[in-house]
Parts: structure tokens; C-alpha cells; sequence
């Protein structure tokens, strides 16, 4: 890796964390501990070679540990350090910037089990920070409430989202309340459109 030599705080994150995989790393490792064959599993076409290197960078920089579970697992973990935590703001931000122009997922896409609450802690569960809102998007089921994500729909929540992945793209990212089917307060769901994407133009919810 050839450093940017520059005193600027960009160039020095990019020394870090610019490399490529190293970010889809990271975005991995946001959601908790995981072994090395793990990490190759949710990256396949990250070759073995590249992926150990960029581990070590990572470690190298402070931005990732190596950790030995106690038996009877005995395994080596990756996981992130403080400082490695504190880039979930940045994916976030990227994750949400690059739904901007990527487009909805195609109609067959075949999502990973767990897809669901990953992506909702990404992009959303910081934008809501009072609101319990419920999503339903076929088998997956999650519930965002105060800045986190819970598996399943909550008892109490003020708002339940159901669709299909296109739909929730089209209500969340797009700002069609109509896209998807929405129970409980819609306005409610009309505050997160809109903190999602504050120059994004949000139809009003349906009466």
C-alpha cells in the first residue's frame, strides 16, 4: 500500500481504510466478531491473498483486533476496535449516498438470511431515534427503536412497513409513501423518508 503522504485527514483515512475490501471489511465486521473463513464466505471474490493482507493493514492501523474465543470454540475472531467502530457514521453515510444512484434491487434478487436487520442498522436505525418502526420485507422481520435494530416486529410499534426489497427501496430511498404498505402512523414514516434524505421530495402519506 503507497501512502498518500499528505497531512490531511482524508488522505490519512484513505492510508487506513481506502484500500479495496478494506471498507467492505469493515461494513462486515460492524455486525459483530467473525472468523476468517467467515469473512471470505460474505467475500468470495476477495481472494485468500488479499484478504489476509488487508487484515493485517487493518490490525496495522488500529482499525481491526484479532481475538481467541474460549473453548469449546477456541476459534481466532476479527473484530473491530474502538476506532474501527467509530467508521459506522461512514458507512452509513456511504451506504445511503450509494443508494442515491445504484438503483432498486432487481425484482430476483436473492438476499442472505439476516439481510434485513444488516441493512437497517446501516442505513436507518440512527435516523430513529424516538419512533419504533417495524419492517416486514417477505421472511425477514426486524424492528428499529432508539438508534438500534431487534429481530421480529415489537409489540409497540408506531409504524410497520411491509413490501417487497424494490418496494422499501422505492418508499425509503425514492420517498413514495404509496411503494409500500405502511400501518400504524404514517407520519411517522414520512419523519424517517425525510431524515433519510432531506432534499428528497416525500409524497404525503396516504389518508
Amino acid at each position: 500500500m503507497k501512502p498518500y503522504d499528505q497531512y490531511c485527514p482524508v488522505a490519512h483515512a484513505l492510508d487506513l481504510v481506502g484500500e479495496r475490501w478494506s471498507l467492505l471489511l469493515v461494513r462486515e465486521l460492524q455486525h459483530g466478531p467473525l472468523r476468517y473463513s467467515d469473512l471470505h464466505e460474505r467475500l468470495p471474490r476477495c481472494s485468500t491473498n488479499v484478504l489476509a493482507t488487508r487484515l493485517k493493514e487493518l490490525e496495522a492501523g488500529g482499525v481491526v483486533a484479532r481475538r481467541k474465543l474460549p473453548p469449546p470454540a477456541a476459534s481466532t475472531v476479527y473484530e473491530l476496535t474502538e476506532t474501527g467502530a467509530a467508521l459506522a457514521p461512514v458507512i452509513g453515510a456511504l451506504a445511503r449516498w450509494g443508494l442515491q444512484t445504484i438503483g432498486p434491487p432487481p425484482p430476483d434478487i436473492d438476499n442472505p438470511p439476516g439481510w434485513l436487520e444488516k441493512a437497517l442498522r446501516t442505513t436507518v436505525a440512527a435516523h430513529v431515534p424516538t419512533a419504533r418502526i417495524g419492517f416486514e420485507v417477505g421472511d425477514e422481520q426486524a424492528t428499529v427503536a432508539a438508534g438500534t435494530v431487534v429481530p421480529g416486529i415489537a409489540d409497540d410499534t408506531d409504524a410497520v412497513i411491509s413490501g417487497s426489497p424494490v418496494m422499501l427501496y422505492e418508499l425509503l430511498v425514492c420517498g413514495d409513501t404509496a411503494a409500500a404498505e405502511i400501518s400504524g402512523d404514517a407520519e411517522v414514516v414520512a419523519e424517517l423518508i425525510r431524515a433519510l434524505a432531506p432534499t428528497q421530495p416525500v409524497a404525503a402519506p396516504a389518508t
